[in-house]
């Protein structure tokens, strides 16, 4: 599956009553006329005679996700309380499901998704999808906001993300000098100057920023600072600017201690680099900033040239500091 294919979701369900494959369906047709999921489901497939157990396997096994809709009868199926001549379909699916989960139990409990759909509770999951202990999808109503975290799980995006750990500053502790404002400019190019930054959507309120003013000015900025041999760390966020004219640059950040470069990274917008670098005994830190001509994007699989000749590069640093 690309990731601009639709995830393929497989609905395994009882036959319980002609009102619960109702209910099934309408779940089903939400799901795949509203939200845009690939919803493979036996009601819409009876239209020719068909071999329901090889359909099951290849479907089943075709699925970037199983939906288990949870139902007295298909708990009974499931955990084997049932005739063997009852429900078979719904026997054969389980089966297959637990073998799934016996085989790859991670990767199966990550892709089998129970789901409690109104008039039904967790007791309908069947036992081995360890319904207390584990995450359950309980719908009341059929609307964006109830299958939210059920999308989360197919999607792997999550209403509440993680946000981006920050640069470890050596704790509350150490001596802390931002560049941007504490400590003193020995040489600096036009176009760079202290300022605020927004990287990716997080605010840096202490940032060194390159502008230039016209395209003329295009090529390096770059700052230097004596450090005197005083500190240990030096760390910052680079990227591109939120609100550069040209989002599609890539820039490129190199850091040169006593003439001697230390590391080098290429950013792009919403792909920032963290920089973290021992300093220990450094006098001169020198911070340069380009937006070389040609630069291949580094960050998709096809060898895009991205740079546009005659545009300067809008860069920042942000809350650059050395401890």
């Amino acid at each position: 599956m690309s990731e601009h294919d639709a995830p393929r979701v497989f609905f395994s369900y009882s036959h319980d009553s002609e009102e619960h494959k109702t209910q099934v369906r309408r779940f089903a047709t939400f799901l795949h006329s509203r939200i845009g999921l690939d919803v493979v489901l036996d009601q819409w497939h009876d239209n020719v005679r068909i071999d329901w157990s090889l359909w099951a396997t290849r479907n089943l096994k075709a699925a970037d996700f199983v939906i288990v809709v949870a139902s007295p009868l298909y708990r009974a199926r499931a955990d084997g309380d049932a005739p063997p001549d009852e429900g078979r379909g719904a026997q054969f699916e389980t089966a297959i499901i637990r073998n799934k989960l016996t085989k790859d139990i991670e990767d199966g409990t990550r892709r089998v998704l129970p789901v409690v759909l109104p008039g039904h509770s967790i007791d309908d999951i069947p036992e081995f999808l360890n319904p207390y202990s584990m995450t359950r999808y309980v719908i009341s109503e059929f609307t964006d906001a109830e299958v939210a975290d059920l999308l989360a799980a197919i999607t792997g995006r999550g209403r509440h993300p993680k946000p981006r750990r920050g640069v470890w500053r050596g704790g509350a502790g150490e001596p802390r000098r931002v560049l941007a404002g504490e400590l003193p400019w020995t040489c600096t190019s036009p176009g760079v100057r202290r300022g605020t930054a927004w990287i990716d959507g997080l605010h840096y309120e202490n940032s060194i920023v390159l502008r230039p003013g016209t395209p003329s000015a295009a090529g390096t900025g770059f700052i230097e600072l004596d450090l005197g041999g005083h500190y240990r760390r030096f760390s910052t966020v680079a990227g591109v600017l939120d609100d550069a004219r040209d989002p599609f640059q890539v820039g490129r950040v190199r850091v040169v201690l006593d003439g001697a470069p230390r590391s080098e990274h290429d950013v792009a917008a919403g792909k920032p680099a963290q920089i973290d670098l021992d300093v220990t005994g450094a006098r001169l830190l020198r911070l340069e900033m380009s937006r070389p001509a040609g630069t291949a994007s580094p960050f998709g699989s096809a060898a895009v040239i991205v740079t546009r000749r005659g545009r300067p590069p809008e860069l920042a640093l942000g809350d650059p500091a050395v401890t």
